[in-house]
């Protein structure tokens, strides 16, 4: 259920940005919330429509809404590290299933190393194509920014999450361990994410605090 709910909010996001016309100032931001809402679900939902639909070309034709508080501003960029991250572990537990792979002898090593190399690449992507436009910066610059403003964030982020892996395959699930062929896997997963944006706020607060990261 949480599963289905999630990809119901994801896809219902993206209808109203694609269909409905609520396109983002920041284009990356039309990948980020869906993404969000891939393990936030509802939660991702309610935020997108407080704050999602404000920074848009729509509200601004509308004369603007109001602008977020400062923890409301951390929290969408907190969205912007959970999605590279998101997508990252995705994709790296899935090829890490299907190809058995493990480093150590442990898969979730494998899943852990694979997991933070995507991560940290799809992370710095989705870091410059917010960081660039907004400083005006060419792509070796704009690329060293992004570096240096996601490296800590999504560290942080996956130190919530790869804790929560760690008590899935040691305590819930020592034997066997849960695997991605299980919609139980997935939905833990979730859990997961989600304990990874608790994680990543705090460092994301200090960053944008310490002019690092922008504001969102």
């Amino acid at each position: 259920m949480a599963l289905l709910s999630a990809l119901t909010c994801a896809a219902e996001i993206v209808w109203d940005i694609r269909v409905r016309g609520w396109r983002q100032h920041m284009a990356v931001m039309e990948w980020v919330w869906p993404i969000t809402a891939l393990y936030a679900g509802p939660l991702a939902t309610w935020a997108y429509r407080a704050w999602g639909r404000a920074a848009t070309h729509r509200a601004d034709d509308a004369g603007g809404m109001p602008e977020k508080p400062f923890w409301a501003a951390v929290a969408v960029g907190t969205t912007h590290c959970g999605a590279g991250c998101t997508l990252g572990d995705i994709a790296a537990e899935t090829v890490v299933f299907l190809l058995g792979l493990q480093l150590a002898g442990s898969a979730l090593l494998a899943e852990y190393a694979g997991d933070f190399l995507l991560a940290l690449l799809l992370g710095v992507l989705f870091q410059y194509f917010a960081i660039a436009p907004m400083r005006g910066l060419g792509l070796r610059r704009g690329l060293a920014v992004a570096t240096k403003a996601d490296v800590l964030s999504l560290t942080a982020f996956e130190v919530g999450l790869f804790g929560w892996m760690a008590v899935m395959s040691l305590a819930l699930f020592p034997d066997p361990h849960l695997r991605p062929a299980s919609p139980a896997y997935w939905f833990l997963m979730q859990v997961g994410m989600c304990i990874g944006f608790a994680t990543s706020y705090p460092m994301n607060w200090w960053l944008v605090r310490r002019g690092v990261k922008e504001a969102m």
